[in-house]
């Protein structure tokens, strides 16, 4: 078996292969609604290439994406150059968990996906922070179920709203400032929205455990979240593989693929 796993944020979208023993590959490349299958195909294809992978080889595919009016054109790239019918989350598959809100079909493909992922990793009630273009607080039970959680804009978001709304303040990269004290403009911005969003993880952290009720596990994940690793112990564990391991779990409990 070789898998293709597709997992697309509104900001970069993540081409994966697994061999069924382990992920032999993966590339990252901007999120771009408009970018048809044939497009998709010749940037993989090199890129496949580059790894002694022949685009043939690839014998399943799965595709997470929170930008729906891309999911056309990544399984027209399944269907046309993989000759495969793609696992679309939230389309044609079975997830295996509990989803306990009040609208079910509401929630986002890549948070369930992270359940399922985190899961399976750890035991007891977790909650996943994932830093990407939002930053979602999402509560996994021990059962696995997706109970809810929060969703506020992510660090990059607010650091282009303030650079857009502030005709003064310049875009500056993210990074951990040196003080949380600045004196200059650069590192005002750096150290305001960096030890923000520490405050915003350790405070959101701090209410859901309190609301819970019981000892829970915070795992991080996404784009920018190894930006806060050492800054806070709100956050238990890193994990950059959540949402590949995830995604690899659905497809073996869709296709009843036993290998690991």
């Amino acid at each position: 078996m070789m898998l293709l796993a597709i997992e697309q944020g509104n900001t970069n979208t993540l081409f994966a292969v697994h061999d069924g023993e382990s992920w032999i590959a993966q590339w990252r490349t901007s999120t771009e609604a408009s970018r048809t299958a044939d497009e998709y195909a010749v940037w993989l294809t090199q890129l496949l290439a580059m790894r002694k992978i022949d685009l043939a080889s690839l014998t399943g595919c799965i595709i997470s994406s929170v930008v729906p009016q891309s999911i056309f054109n990544l399984r027209n790239l399944a269907r046309r150059y993989l000759s495969v019918e793609p696992l679309v989350i939230g389309d044609n598959v079975e997830l295996g968990i509990p989803v306990r809100i009040t609208k079910p079909s509401e929630a986002g493909a890549d948070r369930l996906v992270n359940a399922i992922g985190a899961h399976l990793l750890y035991p007891g009630d977790l909650i996943i922070i994932d830093s990407g273009t939002a930053t979602t607080f999402d509560i996994v039970a021990a059962d696995g179920a997706f109970e809810g959680g929060a969703i506020a804009p992510g660090i990059n978001l607010s650091l282009q709203a303030l650079h857009e709304a502030a005709a003064m303040l310049p875009r500056i990269a993210i990074q951990k400032p040196d003080k949380v004290i600045g004196k200059d403009t650069v590192s005002n911005m750096q150290s305001g929205v960096f030890w923000g969003y520490v405050g915003l993880i350790e405070g959101m952290v701090s209410r859901i455990k309190a609301e819970w009720a019981g000892p829970m596990t915070v795992v991080g994940t996404g784009g920018v979240a190894s930006l806060f690793e050492g800054a806070t112990p709100a956050i238990d564990r890193f994990d950059p593989d959540l949402t590949i391991r995830g995604l690899l779990e659905i497809w073996r409990r869709n296709t009843h693929l036993t290998d690991t």
